[in-house]
């Protein structure tokens, strides 16, 4: 019997990578995506387990690019999605660009929202396969100096779990959402945010650990994890804290400057 096919986005570094590491160790064949050239060195460590992989780079704030990713299935069946992609530009968010904000909402939202229609409208058609959505305990909490990426993750919570009350009905077809909190990634460099208190923290998750866990709450059917015992008692919290006071402890974090020096 052929391996089953696993598509992972963004995959070329952190939480991607560790999810298609062990998607690969698991025995699955790959279509792993990202949007920068180090995805195809990605893929050739995931070749050590001996499964296929299929390396694609395409940006993914494109329905272009998800089309492009889509493809590299050749016609193959797509049993596993792991819709992990997303980008932020932290700081002010009047300085910021419109095409900075731009490309986060339609990265993060637009590309993940596509590529779920897509993959879900063939899985529920046959009845099988499973997909895994990361989101973020940032949903949860007004993200004062990150605010497009806050609002993008709560809608990606949201989004995910409408959408998985509208198929609760369709037997063998699960959609499950990891929900992080900060991870020890290339995410605060790329964001621009190493001045931070939270770019600088020593307290991130392992991204291995996340996506293990991610990984744990897929295969068992699971709606929804929330990785790491702190960030459980943060999401907990959120939904007695005054939004006010959230975001001022987000501000605390996340204001340019309040890092070390």
């Amino acid at each position: 019997m052929a391996n089953k096919l696993a598509l992972v986005t963004g995959a070329s570094t952190g939480i991607g990578f560790e999810l298609a590491t062990i998607a690969a160790r698991e025995g699955h064949d790959l279509i792993v995506v990202a949007d920068e050239e180090l995805i195809h060195a990605a893929a050739r460590d995931f070749e050590q387990f001996g499964t296929n992989v299929v390396a694609v780079e395409a940006d993914l704030s494109t329905l272009e690019g998800v089309d492009a990713a889509l493809a590299a299935a050749a016609g193959r069946q797509i049993d596993l999605v792991c819709a992990n992609a997303g980008i932020s530009k932290g700081g002010p968010f009047l300085d910021e660009s419109i095409e900075d904000w731009r490309h986060s909402i339609d990265t993060n939202v637009t590309g993940t929202v596509y590529l779920l229609q897509k993959s879900l409208r063939d899985m529920v058609a046959r009845g099988s396969g499973k997909i895994l959505v990361t989101g973020s305990i940032a949903g949860y909490i007004p993200g004062s100096f990150n605010a497009i990426y806050n609002a993008t993750k709560a809608f990606i919570d949201n989004f995910t779990e409408a959408l998985r009350n509208e198929i609760k009905d369709v037997d063998g077809v699960t959609l499950t959402t990891l929900m992080p909190g900060p991870v020890d990634t290339e995410f605060f460099a790329r964001a621009d945010m190493l001045d931070t208190s939270v770019g600088q923290s020593e307290n991130k998750s392992d991204p291995a650990d996340v996506a293990k866990d991610g990984w744990d709450a897929l295969m068992a059917g699971k709606g929804h994890i929330v990785s790491g015992l702190k960030n459980k008692i943060q999401v907990l919290g959120s939904g007695v804290v005054p939004q006010s006071v959230l975001a001022e402890r987000h501000r605390a974090m996340a204001e340019p400057g309040s890092g070390k020096e």
